[in-house]
This record gives structure tokens, C-alpha cells and sequence, in this order.
């Protein structure tokens, strides 16, 4: 699976494979001084599961034979719940410092890599020289530090890779070089967005990259078990994140912030999107048949959004756009939005841009849209409410219900019940239970009657507060997807093939 993402890197010119090797559930990387580290009782999930000496020696010839450079993580000192179990020591005691040299003597020797990223991220510092002296030691192999940013105190030597925006960063960043992953986790991302928001941004802050920017670089964090290891490439857009990050990290450009929708059809950036999906989809035809690739076309959806509805909490409240008094399509929209995925705020605003230019706590706002068919049938539909993100640990959404915020969907007046859930109501934190049926790019499809001529689509969207409605793991998240699709031939899904005008005119 490795070997097979990092053919498809080097065919859209990427060059840097970062392998994250180290973790708290499990140390993964062979270090021949310390067999203890990859012992299967020091693991708590794969247990005695790791890459050999060999193994990573040929990646890395892998990769350089593509023109690509393998950077590995041992991630020091904190995610180092795995070390302490198997050695029995702290990394930032004495001990642990002297015992981490020595693994960095021994990965330096061995590997023939520019780099070496410490993570140093997440963690409380008891040893105030713990970094400055692991830092120096690698220098002194002749070896490149990368770390994450925010994390621990640096020298101007070491390359810090952006996650967050987060205290003096910006002051850090004028003394040296970095790299900018800031929203850049599509395991944080449903399908249909991650290619949006990944296309719009412009990568550091800046339109092109310079001696301080040295580039970006998309994540994909498996913190949550998974079932099949090949699902880590079906439940996120890895393919079509690439393809996406190509264009935009050798085109430059893009947008400030982090935007989260594809904008107003005259608006430039939109028009350059529509131009950027069609060539996107190209691509999938030609190169990813038999590979996942979690994209379809959802420019051709149109949406006239209704709102705000002040609902005082009370996320069950009623308001006209279902109750047949008015007809949505005889109003006027407040906001009009295109996509199969539609973000009205999100979790992070005011930093990261949706739909909505004023979101407003305790508000209903209410999507509509209509589409035409040539006959009587039944359709396949991919429709949502909430993405769980992989990167944590979500809580699936209780027995009945799309989400925890009461939102719902009809198809010509019918409402469209939530699926079936494996696991209704999971609570969040389980991060050794994976995923079953919880995205809608990785259940069937739904299966919906429709009629010859125009069909109608009401989506209703409540939210409470903007802060987490159950904890940290669980943030409110006001969107939704809905798109008509059919099956490919190969591995994926296409839209359907329909006409979408939300005033059904």
C-alpha cells in the first residue's frame, strides 16, 4: 500500500514521503539495540507489527528511485507511551535521553536520509535540555531536524512544520524555515471537501514558496484502528487530496484562510475549480479505476439556502420551509451554495470560511434544491449530516437520528430516514473500535424512489451552541451532503448524470 501511494506521488510530481514510525500504541521501526521496542506485548494494537531494517532501507530506495525523499518520524518526547511500556524508562529522564541517543546514532548510521523529524509536539517539557541536546546530536550526524510547530523550543536550524496556528508562531517563523500543514489532515475531511479546500488554499500564507517556505505537506493520521488496513485509503480521499494538492502546491496561488466552500458561480474561484474538477475526474477515469477514489462531480448542485431561524435551543422547532404554508422555491434564497458537500460554519471559524458569511448559534437554516429524471425510478444517494473525523475518535450518531443536532432530509415531501447505524451512540474515545458504516463514501448507498420530472430535496440543518455538544472529540459540525450517484465500472462511484436548478425553473 505504501509502495503504491508513493507511485501514484511521484506520477503528480510530489517528493517528500513523510512516515510517521513511532506512536503510543505501538513502536514500528526495528531498532536493533532495543528488540523490546517492536515486541508484540509492548503493543497495543497490530502487536508484532513493524517495519525491519530491510524493509525501511527499501523504501527509501523506493522512493529515491521515483525522486522522492523518505523522511521518518521517531517522535520524541511525547507519543512516547510505547518506549516507556517497553523500556521501562521516561525519554525525558537521564536514562531515556541516553537510550534515545542511541536509537538516533543507530537510524543515522543505517539509513541514508537528509532528515530526521522529532515530532516534539503534544507534550509537557521536564527536561529542558531533553530537545536542545537531541537536536545537536542529530545535527551532529549530519542530519537535517524537522519538528512540529507548535511544539518545543527550537534552534533556527530546525525545520518546523506548521499544524496550527498557536502563540508566538509567527514570530518563530521570521528566524527559519517551515513547512505549512495547517488544515491539511483530510482525515479531518469528508471526501467532496477535501478537494475544495485543499484546491483553495494558498499554501504558508503566501502565493509561492521562497527561502522561509520551503513547501507543505497533506496528512493522513490513522490515530483509530482500522479493520482492514486497506481501509485507510477508502475512508479518506487520499487519491483525490493528492491530486488536488499536486495542482496546488506546484501552481501557488490560492486563496487566505481556509475555505471551506467552492464559492459564488461568477466569482473566479469558482469558475477555477469547475475547470480544476473536470480535469480531477479526467484523471480518475484514466488513472484510478481500480484504485479508491472518493470524488465525484458536484458542481452541476445547486442549493438555495433559508434562514437564519432563531431556534432559542430548541433544535425540533418547525419553521415554514416544511410546513407547506410557502413553497421554497416560490422564495427568495438568502444564500445560494453549490456542491454535493455543503459546510454552512465550521467547527474552526471564524478562521475557516463556509457558507454562511454571519453564523449564528441556536439558528435553522433549511437547503433546498430540485432535480430532473426521465422516468419513474430509484436512484442511488450519498447523504450525511456529520463526517467523523479519523483522526480522533468521533461518537456515532444516536439510533434514529443523522446527527446530535435533529437535522433532517426529504425527497418530494418523504422523509428520508438515518441509516441503520452498527453502533448507534458510540461514545467518543473509542479509538480501538473502527469505523464500520459511519461516512457516506464507505456505506451502500441509500436507495430512493423518485418520479419522472422534477424531484425535490428540503435539508434541515439546527444547531445549538457553537461549542462541543459533547466533548473535544464530538464539535458540532453544520453541514451535509447530499449527492445523487451511480456505480462505476471498477472500484468508485460517479454522479448521476441530472439537471439541478433550485428554483425548478
Amino acid at each position: 500500500m505504501l509502495k503504491q501511494q508513493i507511485d501514484q506521488m511521484a506520477g503528480y510530481k510530489l517528493n517528500v514521503f513523510h512516515f510517521h514510525l513511532t506512536e503510543d500504541v505501538a513502536w514500528r521501526l526495528q531498532i536493533k539495540q532495543y528488540p523490546k521496542l517492536t515486541a508484540a506485548e509492548n503493543m497495543q494494537r497490530n502487536q508484532g507489527k513493524f517495519y525491519s531494517v530491510a524493509q525501511i532501507k527499501e523504501l527509501i530506495q523506493y522512493c529515491k528511485d521515483r525522486y522522492i525523499t523518505l523522511v521518518p518520524e521517531i517522535d520524541m518526547p511525547g507519543h512516547s507511551a510505547a518506549f516507556t511500556r517497553a523500556l521501562g524508562v521516561d525519554m525525558q529522564s537521564e536514562k531515556g535521553l541516553q537510550v534515545v541517543k542511541n536509537i538516533i546514532e543507530e537510524v543515522c548510521e543505517t539509513y541514508d536520509v537528509p532528515y530526521i523529524h522529532i515530532g516534539a509536539d503534544e507534550v509537557k517539557i521536564t527536561n529542558q535540555q531533553f530537545l536542545p541536546e537531541i537536536i545537536k546530536y542529530i545535527q551532529q550526524h549530519k542530519k537535517k531536524v524537522i519538528s512540529w510547530a507548535p511544539g518545543g523550543d527550537y534552534d533556527d536550524q530546525t525545520i518546523q512544520q506548521l499544524w496550527k496556528d498557536e502563540g508566538n508562531q509567527k514570530k518563530d517563523m521570521r528566524a527559519g524555515q517551515y513547512i505549512d500543514s495547517k488544515f491539511l489532515y483530510i482525515s479531518d475531511f469528508d471526501p467532496l471537501n477535501s478537494v475544495v479546500t485543499i484546491f483553495n488554499r494558498q499554501l504558508g500564507g503566501k502565493p509561492r514558496g521562497d527561502s522561509s517556505l520551503l513547501g507543505a505537506e497533506f496528512c493522513l493520521w490513522n490515530d483509530r484502528r482500522v479493520a482492514r488496513e486497506a481501509d485507510l485509503l477508502t475512508r479518506n480521499a487520499v487519491y483525490p487530496s493528492m491530486l488536488a494538492f499536486a495542482e496546488r502546491s506546484w501552481k501557488g496561488g490560492g486563496y487566505p484562510d481556509v475555505v471551506f466552500n467552492i464559492g459564488p458561480d461568477s466569482s473566479n474561484r469558482a469558475k477555477a475549480f469547475v475547470e480544476f474538477e473536470n480535469r480531477l475526474l479526467e484523471h480518475k477515469q484514466k488513472y484510478f479505476r481500480q484504485l479508491p477514489f472518493n470524488y465525484v462531480k458536484q458542481t452541476h448542485i445547486k442549493w438555495n439556502l433559508f434562514g437564519p431561524f432563531e431556534n432559542n435551543g430548541d433544535l425540533s422547532q418547525i419553521y415554514w420551509p416544511e410546513n407547506h404554508d410557502v413553497l421554497p422555491e416560490d422564495s427568495i434564497a438568502e444564500v445560494k451554495a453549490t456542491g454535493g458537500t455543503v459546510w454552512l460554519w465550521h467547527t474552526h471559524g471564524p478562521q475557516v470560511k463556509a457558507w454562511l458569511p454571519s453564523p449564528k448559534e441556536n439558528t435553522t437554516w433549511y437547503a433546498y434544491t430540485k432535480f430532473w429524471i426521465e422516468a419513474d425510478s430509484t436512484i442511488m444517494l450519498w447523504a450525511d449530516f456529520k463526517d467523523l473525523s479519523r483522526s480522533g475518535a468521533d461518537a456515532t450518531p444516536p439510533k434514529g437520528e443523522w446527527d446530535y443536532m435533529k437535522s433532517k432530509l426529504w425527497i418530494n415531501g418523504e422523509r428520508i430516514s438515518a441509516p441503520q447505524w452498527a453502533y448507534p451512540g458510540r461514545g467518543s474515545g473509542q479509538l480501538e473500535e473502527p469505523l464500520v458504516n459511519e461516512g457516506f463514501y464507505y456505506r451502500p448507498p441509500l436507495s430512493v424512489d423518485v418520479k419522472r420530472g422534477w424531484n425535490k430535496i428540503l435539508v434541515k440543518l439546527p444547531i445549538g451552541l457553537f461549542d462541543p455538544l459533547m466533548d473535544w472529540q464530538v464539535p458540532p459540525k453544520w453541514m451535509f451532503t447530499v449527492m445523487p450517484v451511480c456505480k462505476d465500472k471498477g472500484l468508485n462511484y460517479s454522479a448521476m448524470e441530472l439537471k439541478f436548478e433550485p428554483n425548478g425553473k
